[in-house]
């Protein structure tokens, strides 16, 4: 049988060149790497090289930070057309895609767009659930599913705790229904009051821990169910997303060896 769940590794926070990042990827043990779409060609060469060199799947990543919507929409079609023609093929395209302060039809192009890319060219494209992008809130999140049957999306589920102020124990039906909507997952743990636990082995981050798990066993248990492929990227991040100690910056936690444990606890549990 063909293996059902694959890792991704992050560069976020990583500072060596790209390939001593996929060669530390490969050797802990990930299946492939995320990295947002580089438009130099010289960027473009090294990555390719590295996924060549060291055999990894790639997962890429659109978007754009424009506030202005035809600048933003416009940068965003020309990185996801980009991406889809890459001559790797990625495994997926996670978009980090519109803004909050978008209207409703603006954002709706933006996944009208990626849904015909993908119908072009076979390759999975996913919206995240991402604050400040176009799914930030989960009520938000439903009037796009209720309206878009083709909107897939991209479960960073961490970040509807932040912003809802909670573990989302008031809008199960959302969560339901996002949850069959999910292509690939973002592993990280958020809490009530932020979009990251500072550690995740810590005993007082259980409640939250479990939470996490419960959401992804729907999603893993319909995949399998469906024999899907399941991409996964852990994705604790690094300061700020990260806490520091005051005055020194020191991280109270190290950012590469908490995502290899949340890697570790996602195989012990679903492989």
């Amino acid at each position: 049988m063909a293996q059902m769940i694959k890792f991704f590794a992050t560069p976020w926070g990583f500072t060596g060149s790209m390939d001593e990042f996929a060669a530390k990827a490969k050797k802990d043990g990930y299946d492939g790497i995320e990295i947002w779409w580089p438009f130099g060609p010289e960027e473009q060469e090294a990555l390719f090289n590295a996924i060549r060199k060291y055999q990894l799947d790639l997962g890429l990543v659109s978007g754009g930070s424009q506030s202005n919507w035809q600048e933003h929409l416009h940068h965003f079609k020309k990185m996801t057309n980009a991406a889809a023609a890459s001559p790797v093929k990625p495994l997926y395209i996670n978009c980090h895609s519109g803004r909050d302060h978008f209207s409703f039809e603006q954002n709706k192009a933006f996944i009208d767009h990626t849904t015909t890319v993908s119908k072009q060219s076979g390759i999975p494209i996913s919206h995240e659930t991402h604050r400040g992008r176009i799914l930030y809130a989960a009520p938000v999140a439903r009037t796009f599913m209720e309206k878009i049957p083709d909107l897939r999306i991209t479960l960073d589920i961490s970040h509807w705790c932040n912003v809802h102020e909670s573990l989302l124990e008031d809008q199960g039906s959302t969560v339901e229904m996002v949850l069959q909507r999910v292509d690939h997952i973002h592993a990280r743990v958020g809490h009530p009051q932020g979009p990251q636990v500072n550690d995740p082995r810590a005993p007082e981050w259980k409640q939250a821990v479990d939470a996490h798990f419960a959401w992804w066993d729907t999603i893993v248990e319909r995949k399998k169910k469906n024999g899907e492929l399941i991409t996964v990227l852990p994705e604790f991040g690094p300061p700020d997303y990260l806490p520091t100690l005051p005055y020194t910056r020191q991280p109270v936690a190290g950012q590469w060896e908490i995502n290899l444990y949340m890697m570790k606890r996602w195989r012990e549990r679903y492989l």
